[in-house]
């Protein structure tokens, strides 16, 4: 007899250790991830005593202080930073749960029961009992440490994508910020135009009267003034659509009064270390996000792939039972005991769930690389734009000079009846255009500095 169950324990061993090697997920070849030695745009030489980029509020590097505070008040209040901070904390539950494995499982019971004689209903008898029971699971291959890797991994992946969260709310902040700024530097450009189309339209009606021009004169000079009051109110709704965009950031209704700035700040726009491309794996959460809940795919996949492994359970228990429920304690029972269990014997089942787990590794994996791919296009193309949109300013001043030359030599002309009043409306329509040109350059340039940043990661944390 006891041959015989030396037999069957020794082939459950050599079918456990046989059916482990069954389950090793297919590799596949992964082609090497290419990284380029140093950016290809050209950038702006850092001096030798510029400051170095703040490691928390990165964004005072603008010299704004009015952004400043209200990007400090955006991280306090956003609602979307706050649900991202709830998902951490569910992260680190969920991290908890998955170490409680460390230890055994315990439970306990209490029970009575009394019988009753129907016939001459009294109590025929009572019993009374107690156990308790602990279950501790021995992690042989690895599973439960697995288990247990995958949530601290995911724990990290959700603080990184809380970081990611931050830095969007910043750069979203900052670029309602100065479109609130680009917006009403716009509004008084176009006051101004009106203004001027309105004494326009005077002087041609004076001249009308006096018979020096014609109706053709008249009806340009009011449709001039009725197509800048059209695009006035544009201009107005898109205020509007900017100041209740800010308000939502900050948790707070639509209209709520906010001080904003009546144009773009001219301030110098600071310089940006880029550092090398490897960099951006440590920088940008999101990067760091995708790594690590790459780490946890593959924590997953060793764990359903060693779930199929033989488990060896350990069991205890400490019980009694009596008539009464005061001697219930007493001489109590201890009961020990193992199970092995052997699930790899539903073969094709394990082969088919751990090449699932394998699928959903490689395709975070793909997914990795894009992000990364993403990001160095990212950096690439903001530098690129930094420094073009940088020519393109020395260009656009130049054209509004001489928009503004000829705008006044028309004027003359027109004055002295050299010209025709069309000549003049053109000249002015000009260097409207030359004007907002200007301002939508400086703005796309804080954007791109913004942008930059948000590239590189802004800061190692934020908030």
């Amino acid at each position: 007899m006891n041959s015989a169950r030396l037999t069957l324990g020794a082939l459950a061993i050599a079918l456990a250790l046989g059916g482990c090697t069954l389950f090793q997920p297919e590799r596949r070849e992964q082609r090497p991830l290419g990284l380029p030695q140093a950016w290809q745009q050209q950038q702006q030489p850092v001096p030798q005593n510029a400051a170095a980029m703040p490691q928390t509020r990165w964004w005072t590097a603008f010299n704004d202080v009015r952004l400043d505070t209200l990007i400090d008040n955006a991280l306090r209040t956003n609602n979307n930073l706050a649900a991202a901070s709830i998902r951490v904390q569910r992260a680190q539950l969920q991290a908890g749960l998955a170490n409680t494995n460390l230890t055994p499982g315990v439970t306990g019971q209490l029970g009575t029961n009394r019988s009753l004689d129907l016939k001459r209903g009294n109590v025929a008898g009572s019993t009374a009992s107690s156990s308790l029971n602990l279950s501790y699971e021995i992690d042989l291959w690895g599973r439960l440490s697995a288990q247990r890797s995958a949530a601290d991994w995911e724990l990290q992946a959700t603080q990184s994508d809380r970081e990611a969260t931050a830095l969007a709310l910043v750069g979203t902040t900052a670029g309602l910020y100065w479109q609130s700024g680009y917006l009403n530097h716009r509004i008084a450009l176009s006051e101004a135009g009106m203004a001027d189309a309105r004494r326009i339209q005077a002087l041609v009606r004076a001249k009308y009267a006096a018979g020096a021009v014609s109706g053709l004169d008249v009806a340009q000079a009011g449709q001039n003034l009725a197509s800048q009051e059209a695009a006035h109110t544009q201009l107005l709704q898109q205020r509007v659509e900017a100041r209740n965009a800010l308000a939502i950031l900050f948790d707070m209704p639509p209209d709520t009064p906010r001080e904003e700035p009546s144009q773009l700040p001219d301030t110098a726009l600071p310089v940006i270390d880029a550092g090398l491309p490897a960099s951006l794996l440590g920088r940008r959460p999101d990067l760091r996000a995708a790594e690590q809940r790459l780490r946890a795919s593959l924590a997953n996949v060793d764990a359903t792939r060693t779930g199929f492994y033989p488990t060896l359970s350990l069991t205890g228990s400490l019980g009694a039972g009596s008539n009464a429920l005061g001697e219930v304690l007493k001489n109590p029972i201890a009961t020990l005991g193992a199970g092995l269990v052997l699930p790899f014997l539903q073969w094709n089942t394990a082969r088919l769930t751990v090449a699932v787990s394998q699928t959903q590794y490689e395709e975070a994996v793909v997914g990795f690389r894009q992000s990364l791919y993403t990001a160095l296009s990212e950096v690439e193309n903001t530098l690129s734009s930094r420094t073009q949109l940088q020519d393109e300013s020395v260009k656009l001043a130049l054209a509004l000079q001489q928009a503004q030359r000829a705008e006044a030599l028309s004027e003359v002309r027109y004055r002295a009846g050299a010209t025709a009043l069309q000549p003049v409306l053109d000249a002015k329509d000009k260097r409207r255009i030359a004007e907002v040109s200007v301002a939508q350059n400086r703005l796309n340039q804080l954007n791109a500095t913004m942008t930059l940043y948000k590239a590189l990661g802004g800061a190692a944390t934020v908030e």
